[in-house]
């Protein structure tokens, strides 16, 4: 039996020819990521079991970003923690300041993710990595520490699904419009411990952008991992980011899947997620009208410079709503400085939003736009569950770009082109 491209990849990371569904393996690996958050807890995992150095510190690469700049002292102190740990191990790549960026977005843009290697990392939506032909996955802080000490995890070797995608995006539909869909068809534990395998004819017209925010989202279907095809545009991408030798799998004709789902992307409209389930998916329509009173553009999951492009051309030109707040937050630096080239960002000002530095934010609760009791938010980030954006009573409708920033206009939510807009 063939192998899927997933298991194509732990098979050449652990040195054998083959690896079957189910098999637990141990795997070298190429990065290892962390936060903020997550590397306090694996530098005092490997404090305390004596690891005193890291297999390689230029597999190791830490980013300062779910609540940096620092929003309290906490948050300071851990911060202050692993940059003294940086320090100690000769860990150059530790991302602060103005360096930083929100880690999914900034591994790609940084030349550390290439086809065919193996990451792991300290935070779920590591498997956005998958868009450029990778497995990668989340793990906890404590396989965190004992892959920065050794260079080596366990796996379970993943089954797989298939989804094979064929049609055109219509107007002001993409990749967050597909996942959602995805989603809302499988349910949240739909592909439990499985490997979504992203194919078909379709592919090829599918921005690395919208390739990043579908593979971001895979662990919200209970994915291990998602991950697309090496084509010209992984190619184009990581030319000039990546210089160093990698490897493209392709699946067998014989892999096994355990279903196959096929989309037709010109079927699909713009829709959302309601509370509280990235699972409860509805066409935004079914809500249009609903009040709203906060709206964040950006993060990991659509804060790339043609999603902020997306929702300042359908912003231009108009005035956010009096009663609503709205958040941009560019994934990284460069996004950032290439928005304000142009004139993306003057775009957003004047329209009375808030531009924010790159930072997790309010995605997990964390700062800069956390909710209060009773309020509701239309969010292009990743999670809607209760009590993620603030008090437990407050709602997020999680939605694409276009549909976000046509509720930021409307004050409520609204399908781009309709009349409120």
């Amino acid at each position: 039996m063939g192998m899927t491209m997933t298991q194509k990849i732990l098979a050449m990371h652990c040195g054998r020819e083959s690896v079957k569904a189910g098999e637990l393996v141990n795997a070298k690996l190429d990065l290892v990521m962390g936060s903020d958050v997550t590397s306090p807890i694996a530098i005092k995992a490997m404090e305390r079991y004596g690891m005193d150095k890291v297999f390689d510190p230029s597999k190791v690469v830490l980013v300062m970003d779910h609540f940096a700049p620092n929003k309290d002292i906490q948050a300071a102190q851990n911060c202050a923690m692993v940059r003294k740990f940086a320090r100690k191990m000769g860990i150059d790549n530790f991302y602060d300041g103005g360096r930083m960026g929100i880690e999914h977005a900034l591994l790609p843009e940084q030349g550390f993710v290439a086809p065919g290697e193996l990451i792991i990392g300290a935070d779920s939506h590591t498997c956005t990595y998958g868009a450029l032909g990778a497995f990668s996955t989340g793990i906890g802080s404590t396989d965190m520490a004992a892959g920065m000490f050794s260079g080596m995890s366990w796996f379970k070797i993943p089954p797989a699904i298939r989804v094979n995608l064929h049609g055109v995006f219509p107007k002001n539909v993409g990749g967050k419009d597909l996942i959602l869909t995805l989603i809302g068809m499988i349910g949240v534990d739909g592909a439990r411990y499985q490997s979504l395998e992203f194919c078909g004819d379709a592919v090829a017209d599918i921005s690395i952008s919208d390739r990043f925010t579908i593979c971001n989202m895979a662990i919200e279907a209970g994915a291990k991992n998602g991950i697309f095809p090496v084509d010209s545009k992984t190619i184009e991408y990581i030319t000039g980011r990546v210089n160093r030798p990698y490897a493209i799998v392709t699946a067998d004709p014989d892999a096994e899947y355990t279903r196959t789902i096929d989309i037709d992307l010109s079927t699909l409209k713009p829709v959302v997620a309601a509370p509280n389930l990235p699972s409860n998916v509805r066409e935004a329509a079914t809500f249009s009208g609903l009040h709203i009173d906060q709206v964040v553009i950006g993060c990991c999951t659509n804060g790339q410079l043609s999603d902020l492009r997306a929702a300042a051309d359908i912003m231009r030109g108009k005035k956010i709503a009096h009663h609503v707040r709205c958040i941009i937050i560019p994934a990284t630096w460069e996004v950032y400085r290439q928005a304000m080239h142009e004139g993306i960002v003057d775009c957003f000002l004047d329209t009375g939003a808030t531009v924010s530095m790159p930072t997790c934010g309010p995605c997990n609760g964390g700062h800069v736009g956390v909710l209060a009791s009773g309020e509701r938010c239309v969010s292009t980030t990743n999670r809607n569950f209760v009590g993620r954006m603030g008090p437990q009573n407050s709602e997020i409708y999680l939605a694409s770009p276009a549909v976000a920033a046509a509720s930021a206009v409307a004050g409520c939510i609204a399908i781009p082109d309709s009349e409120e807009v």
